[in-house]
């Protein structure tokens, strides 16, 4: 029996993969949900109604866009048809504040308790799921307070909830480490005063595309220091609506040095891989692309040699201890695999063996195992409704160019 279809995975504790010979086929992908999150974000904080098309719907995107329904920014929301009409605030939420919950959102939890504090006034709390209780977020809370916000971590754990008391930003300048996650200067470039980052910025990729899109909707970024580490926001600027708005592609770069053939054009990547057993293991930095080096470590199981993961530390505070979990389900898998601080090593084994892989309420980890199926064992995808956070029809895409 081949894989169930997506409303079916969604509704079942757990899905068998049948062996697949071959994955072949066009697939149109949903929209990100990195862009979709600071596109809805800068539309709402802008002057002026911004159409947005191609919106992910997905968990995360409607947690965000029920907390700008609760911060009172006027959304005429179409999912069916991926669009939503954002008629901005003009930088000042219509909120005396309130409680929001983000469930497992970063891309929601980190860019919204800036925004709060720069466009909100009165007493915010922002909160979410067992897990996000665990996930960092007190350097950009420390970055708040040095523009004169005051704000707190209430369970004293350096994670959320987090109290803000919104009374605005004053201009200033800020240290922040950029070691944990872009997320925090992500946040507070939204946010816009003057920062200087320390430590190496992981995830830079997704900071570029925060200044590009800040570009869009009408306010300029300078960096006077190579490498995103010192960025300078004028004062005196607004967000305005573009009208019509709308990191990973690089792991296609990562697959042509496995022996892949990658062809770019202007809309899409076409992919073909080396013949069966050709796949060349890598040693690769994955600063920039952390979410995709998971899928990275299950392509290791395919190829010819040891294959390293550096760079990869920001996994221990995603959805889940991915590190750990990475660890854990490629070993079931039959790879040895080796745990550093923020890398691992992954030795493939001779045969791959058959598993129930635990996906630790973390979507990413259900798509990026679902591949071990190409190799000659069923694979079973625990709990696979966890991709409703940000792609909850993959199975079903999966399905439609799977051959077996």
């Amino acid at each position: 029996m081949p894989i169930r279809c997506a409303a079916a995975a969604q509704a079942t504790a757990s899905l068998v993969l049948e062996p697949i010979k071959k994955i072949e086929g066009t697939v149109t992908l949903p929209g990100s949900k990195s862009l979709s999150n600071r596109t809805l974000l800068l539309a709402a904080l802008a002057e002026g109604t911004t159409v947005l098309e191609n919106v992910l719907d997905s968990e995360d995107i409607r947690y965000m866009v029920s907390a700008l329904e609760q911060l009172n920014v006027g959304l005429e929301v179409d999912w069916p048809a991926r669009r939503i009409v954002v008629r901005g605030c003009g930088g000042r939420f219509d909120s005396p504040g309130g409680e929001l919950f983000l469930g497992n959102a970063g891309t929601a939890m980190r860019p919204l308790t800036a925004a709060v504090a720069a466009a909100g006034r009165g007493t915010f709390v922002l909160d979410g799921v067992a897990r996000m209780r665990e996930r960092p977020i007190e350097d950009l809370v420390s970055g708040l307070r040095q523009l004169g916000v005051e704000a707190s971590c209430t369970l004293g754990t350096q994670c959320p909830p987090v109290r803000v008391e919104a009374r605005g930003l004053r201009p200033g300048r800020v240290e922040l480490s950029g070691a944990v996650s872009s997320q925090y200067l992500t946040a507070l470039l939204m946010a816009a005063p003057l920062i200087a980052i320390t430590d190496e910025l992981i995830s830079a990729p997704y900071v570029a595309m925060t200044i590009q899109l800040m570009a869009r909707f009408g306010v300029r970024v300078e960096e006077r220091a190579p490498g995103l580490r010192l960025l300078h926001v004028p004062g005196a600027q607004r967000y305005r609506s573009p009208g019509t708005a709308f990191g990973d592609v690089a792991f296609a770069e990562v697959l042509r040095r496995m022996g892949a053939r990658v062809e770019w054009q202007a809309r899409s990547i076409t992919v073909q891989g080396p013949p069966r057993g050709e796949l060349r293991a890598v040693d690769e930095s994955c600063v920039d692309i952390p979410d995709a080096a998971m899928t990275l470590a299950v392509a290791a199981l395919f190829a010819r040699g040891t294959t390293v993961i550096r760079d990869v530390g920001s996994w221990r505070v995603k959805e889940t201890e991915r590190m750990k979990a990475i660890v854990a389900e490629l070993t079931k898998l039959g790879a040895d695999v080796v745990e550093g601080a923020d890398s691992c090593t992954i030795t493939p084994p001779p045969a791959l063996r058959a598993a129930a892989i635990e996906t630790y309420d973390d979507h990413r980890m259900a798509m990026a195992f679902s591949l071990a199926a190409c190799g000659d064992q069923p694979i079973t995808i625990l709990d696979p409704g966890c991709t409703r956070k940000t792609f909850p029809n993959y199975f079903e895409v999966l399905e439609s160019v799977t051959h077996r």
